[in-house]
């Protein structure tokens, strides 16, 4: 199929729904990846093995956040068109997100480093394990919630651009996996627990879904449009 002869809006749900998945194809290796490191992060800078695992991760991060980015700028001009304001707060929460995420990177780096200059720093590698938890915290796990969730679930209703069901999906799973970081950074609940953990599923499965329906098939058709009522026609004269 030559996708250069698509409409534009096929054309850009497709990239848009591409990008979907790239996010999804790169942040969960990335984060088995990081995951030993950051179980010991005493243990990791002071042992024998290879850093490649950690770099690994960090490559696919960044293909995750310039993905992630991606998603905002593609969709934006067609966002706009039904809510400018929502747009652009999906743009900010896009690369606010984007933001923590790089700050994990450079702890995930500074953990390599100080395992090649320092070995013994263990407190500091801790630290740095620490801060790497708080990145993912308030990225992933509080702003995807604001902007991800709720933010393009609302836009989506709106326009009609996907199934109602679909939007109303992501209007549901934002604010569960918001509510989920906020009890995590207030203590109510455990991070990384059964709770928390269970208020992800409904936003992975929003943006999963949103990702292969736009690659797949593209936007609802005539997005945004109402059909018109139909008009009784007037009997002819006698």
């Amino acid at each position: 199929m030559d996708r250069t002869r698509w409409p534009a809006p096929r054309r850009t749900a497709f990239v848009a729904g591409v990008l979907f998945l790239i996010t999804f194809v790169t942040s969960i290796p990335a984060y088995l990846l990081f995951q030993p490191a950051l179980d010991d992060p005493a243990g990791f800078i002071a042992g024998a093995g290879g850093d490649a695992g950690v770099l690994a991760g960090v490559i696919l991060e960044l293909i995750l956040v310039a993905a992630n980015i991606g998603t905002a700028v593609v969709l934006f001009p067609v966002l706009r068109r039904r809510g400018e304001a929502l747009s652009l707060g999906f743009v900010t929460a896009r690369i606010a997100e984007s933001v923590f995420i790089m700050g994990g990177i450079l702890c995930m780096l500074g953990l390599v480093s100080l395992r090649l200059d320092d070995p013994a720093a263990g407190s500091l590698a801790v630290s740095l394990a620490a801060i790497k938890d708080w990145t993912f915290l308030l990225g992933p796990g509080i702003v995807v919630g604001i902007g991800n969730g709720l933010i393009l679930g609302v836009l989506m209703y709106r326009a009609r651009l996907v199934p109602r069901s679909l939007a109303l999906l992501g209007i549901v799973a934002g604010p569960v996996l918001l509510a989920a970081g906020v009890a995590v950074l207030a203590g109510v609940i455990e991070p990384g627990g059964t709770v928390q953990s269970l208020a992800t599923i409904p936003e992975f499965a929003w943006e999963l879904s949103l990702g292969i329906l736009l690659a797949v098939r593209g936007f609802s058709p005539r997005p945004g449009v109402r059909p018109l009522p139909l008009r009784r026609q007037a009997a002819p004269a006698t």
